[in-house]
């Protein structure tokens, strides 16, 4: 079961988009007036700007300076999504994460598979599903994370295997419901999960997290804070996909889907050696660590301080809030509702 996350900022949100559009043209530049932003309306019924996500995001200029923010009305999205790297500075908003769902079936290439592939910097996603129904067999991705400075509030991210690329940069992730079996939140970005809702379809011993930092200069790893860990059978927190992986669970609730022993050196016994595998603070029953590996540990008060604020992400100088005036472009964007 999903989390439920409280809706009043977007009510709010949506209730200033109707009263208090702006009535001046032009594009804001966001180093200028952060807290304001284009608007781009989606509304399957063709009530918008346009039908199709992936319209409005083609519909944004190559080297975008400026906030843009994608309201996206209920609906069931039947596309194959990619925010391009020259278009920062995008939000895409549902207002209930279960009403607005973007889903598609691929598999293969852990790269090309993605129902949803973020290239730019600076993305926010908030209340949005984002499923790949291919299921088990094959690697298949239902979002990709591979800009730097990307945020995902209040979504719902679903899969079976490598359900979440976070490949590479600095990723926030709060109050996500994140599903998959097989190393379902993989890559090599520096991410904090806070508050999240991790749950497995785990039937055996694989791994929620495989982590692929490959040498101890890089400053990448995951952090899951405060967060709750479900499933249906049995499953381990991590194995290490890089030689150097990084994953911190620190004050997160673990069921007895946890198997014991905790983490895995993907067959390869010299790991043990080199990855940093940390608990702090963690409870239930699949937080024991009697039985854990000897080359896991639990994290000090110390040891544990870098990991528990934003400021190991640098986020609280680029997680962008909700805009407070909106704008539209100079030229009005071409719809596509016929389409």
């Amino acid at each position: 079961m999903a989390p439920t996350y409280s809706n009043l900022s977007i009510i709010v949100l949506i209730t200033v988009l109707l009263v208090v559009m702006s009535s001046c043209a032009g594009w804001v530049n966001a180093a200028e007036d952060p807290a304001a932003a284009i608007l781009i309306r989606v509304d399957p019924s063709g009530k918008g700007d346009y039908v199709k996500i992936q319209d409005a995001i083609d519909a944004v200029p190559s080297n975008n300076k400026d906030n843009v923010f994608i309201l996206v009305k209920p609906g069931v999205y039947k596309e194959k999504i990619v925010v391009p790297a020259d278009k920062p500075l995008i939000t895409i908003s549902g207002s209930k994460a279960n009403a607005v769902i973007i889903t598609w079936n691929d598999s293969g290439n852990i790269f090309e598979s993605s129902t949803f592939s973020v290239l730019a910097s600076d993305f926010v996603a908030r209340y949005l599903t984002i499923q790949n129904t291919y299921g088990a067999g094959a690697k298949a991705v239902a979002l990709r994370v591979s800009g730097d400075r990307a945020a995902f509030l209040g979504c719902r991210i679903l899969s079976y295997q490598d359900t979440l690329l976070d490949d590479t940069g600095r990723h926030y992730y709060s109050n996500c419901y994140i599903e998959g079996a097989v190393d379902f939140i993989c890559g090599n970005a520096a991410s904090l999960f806070e508050k999240c809702h991790l749950h497995s379809l785990s039937e055996g011993d694989a791994s929620i997290t495989a982590q692929r930092r490959e040498s101890p200069s890089e400053e990448t790893g995951f952090t899951f804070l405060n967060c709750k860990i479900t499933g249906v059978k049995t499953a381990l927190l991590g194995r290490a996909w890089g030689p150097y992986s990084r994953v911190v669970f620190a004050f997160t609730y673990m069921s007895d889907v946890i198997l014991p022993q905790g983490w895995d050196d993907w067959g390869d016994s010299s790991n043990q050696r080199s990855v940093f595998y940390r608990e702090y603070k963690c409870y239930g029953p699949g937080a024991n660590s009697k039985h854990r590996v000897e080359w896991s540990q639990e994290l000090s008060g110390k040891e544990a301080e870098p990991f528990l604020t934003k400021y190991m992400i640098g986020g609280n100088t680029w997680i962008r809030s909700l805009p407070t005036r909106f704008k539209k472009a100079s030229t009005a964007p071409k719809s596509n509702k016929n389409h």
